[in-house]
């Protein structure tokens, strides 16, 4: 009994995919609850206090969503460590999989402005990992 009823009432995941499934058929593209998602690697030891200030960077890119009146369309998170120690700190950006790296507090208004904002990423702070994966350097 329980199984005919979960199979006349479906999930959330499964509206959401047959959603995708339908756009997708008619060329619309699929759009989350926000233009863009960015998560800033302040967890570990690494970005937040080895490679820089990320929690400074995340509290700024927050004041400049709020100041923008952007909290609508752009969602700035907190993220645990990204397996790229040494490069940091990090930021990604969704949905474009943006990743920044060696980012500072006085980086984070020409993210917003260029990228954020504008649609335009910010080239000379892209990352380029060396290979897929984690890409942690040791330091001592």
């Amino acid at each position: 009994m329980t199984g005919e009823i979960d199979l006349l009432i479906p999930s959330p995941w499964l509206v959401l995919a047959s959603r995708r499934a339908r756009m997708s058929l008619i060329g619309e593209s699929f759009v989350g609850p926000f233009e863009k998602h960015v998560f800033v690697c302040t967890g570990g030891s690494w970005c937040p206090k080895v490679d820089g200030d990320s929690r400074g960077v995340h509290a700024r890119l927050k004041e400049l969503v709020k100041l923008a009146g952007k909290k609508e369309s752009i969602r700035i998170n907190n993220s645990g460590c990204m397996d790229q120690c040494g490069h940091g700190p990090m930021i990604v950006v969704y949905p474009e999989n943006i990743w920044y790296c060696h980012v500072q507090v006085e980086d984070a208004d020409v993210i917003f402005n260029e990228h954020l904002v504008g649609g335009r990423p910010v080239e000379r702070l892209i990352y380029h990992p060396l290979h897929p994966g984690p890409n942690k350097i040791h330091k001592d």
